[in-house]
């Protein structure tokens, strides 16, 4: 039966739950809190699809870590010192998910989703009207230190354990895979099935295809509160008014936690700030992606340009660059591609964006108990591209009354209730 779906959030998961909605044979209204030709939190990111991250946020080692870290602004990661509950709650959640149970459950479905959605690219990437620039050469963990390089091939080892291919490289070995481009570290990690591909091109081509097939990209909406009757949503209020819908998916990213508390839900997420920058005309263009692996900087490839993101910053629902966490990533590169200058970047305008981090660094999917015609996809963190086509493609199924092809138990949108 045809439903009118009303999709909270046009960032890459509301448009592939409109995209994938559609397919089902059903109407969707996306409402967009940003302008047309906003700046969402999916455009700047890495455009890397990672089977090779199955390890979630929440991981033995990432407490200590993360308090080391916290001190120095320009750190991989960096939790803005502040009085707030919310925060103290989330860091203590945080804490109790981050064990080795933790990890072992989540891994095997993190690898699954991972893998379904590179199968949704690539069904993507050979339909008309998408041209995303979608390149299946893998990614390279590039380590500085041989100390860095043993860690990384443990690393190996558990993805080679859950089917996960990974190569442990030499330098040596390293550099015949990049030949454009010269490297200054003691090996590398080969992960083949990873991909990347261009953000920007990415959304224009899912949003061009759900207006396309007659469904309707709302901008300047911002949802404000909500008309329940009983267990059931009526409306979405915006400035513009009342939306009315069948059925309700809030994909709001990091802004999805205020939404659900005007409905009494608990969906703990901090905002986790990422930054990039983009050099339009690079002096070396390797071919694949890359991480800096002791920096945690993302480096991809996108038509011509070169792309550099990292860091995680906990410091609220702003969007205010901060220039010491834009250091910190500039700083890296000439440490692991030498050619390369801070100079580089003068000119180079920062992009930051605010990834929806969960405490369990699990997102929530699937329908509440608490109302009968609300589901949730949001708090992906780092991994929102890369799911976005199967979170769509899941949460369709379950608007038309089917069963995900996978068991989503860990996903559950209730279990901080």
């Amino acid at each position: 039966m045809s439903k009118h779906i009303v999709i909270i959030g046009g960032g890459v998961i509301g448009l592939a739950v409109a995209y994938y909605a559609q397919q089902r044979g059903h109407r969707v209204t996306v409402l967009e809190r940003g302008a047309a030709g906003h700046d969402s939190c999916s455009l700047g990111n890495a455009g890397m699809i990672v089977p090779s991250h199955f390890t979630p946020l929440a991981a033995p080692g990432m407490v200590a870590l993360g308090l080391k870290w916290m001190w120095n602004p320009e750190s991989p990661f960096y939790v803005q010192p502040r009085l707030d509950g919310d925060l103290l709650a989330w860091g203590l959640k945080f804490w109790r998910a981050a064990t080795p149970a933790h990890v072992r459950a989540a891994a095997p479905l993190i690898r699954d989703l991972s893998y379904a959605s590179r199968a949704c690219f690539e069904e993507l990437a050979a339909q008309p009207g998408f041209d995303f620039g979608l390149e299946k050469r893998g990614l390279l963990m590039l380590c500085q230190t041989q100390h860095a390089l043993d860690e990384e091939a443990q690393t190996a080892a558990k993805a080679r354990a859950l089917n996960i291919p990974a190569e442990v490289l030499d330098a040596k070995a390293a550099a015949a895979l990049e030949p454009g481009v010269r490297m200054d570290i003691a090996g590398a990690v080969l992960f083949p099935q990873d991909c990347h591909l261009t953000p920007q091109r990415f959304l224009a081509d899912l949003q061009r295809a759900v207006i396309g097939a007659g469904g309707e990209v709302v901008f300047d909406s911002e949802v404000t509160g909500w008309r329940c009757e009983s267990r059931k949503i009526v409306a979405a209020r915006t400035a513009r008014g009342e939306i009315a819908g069948d059925e309700f998916v809030l994909c709001g990213g990091a802004w999805s936690a205020e939404l659900a508390r005007e409905l009494r839900l608990a969906v703990p997420m901090q905002a986790g700030k990422g930054y990039s920058l983009t050099l339009p005309h690079p002096r070396q263009l390797p071919k694949l992606c890359a991480i800096f692996t002791e920096a945690r900087v993302a480096v991809t490839p996108m038509n011509g340009t070169l792309r550099f993101g990292g860091t995680m910053e906990i410091a609220g629902l702003n969007e205010r660059i901060n220039p010491r966490r834009v250091a910190g990533i500039i700083k890296s590169v000439p440490r692991y591609y030498p050619d390369f200058s801070p100079d580089d970047f003068a000119s180079i305008r920062p992009w930051s964006g605010l990834r929806p981090c969960s405490p369990d660094g699990l997102p929530y999917l699937g329908r509440t108990r608490a109302y009968e015609n609300l589901c949730l996809a949001t708090g992906h963190a780092m991994m929102g591209l890369s799911l976005g086509p199967i979170t769509g493609q899941f949460i369709a199924s379950i608007l038309s009354g089917e069963k995900p092809a996978l068991d989503l138990q860990l996903l559950d949108p209730d279990r901080y209730a």
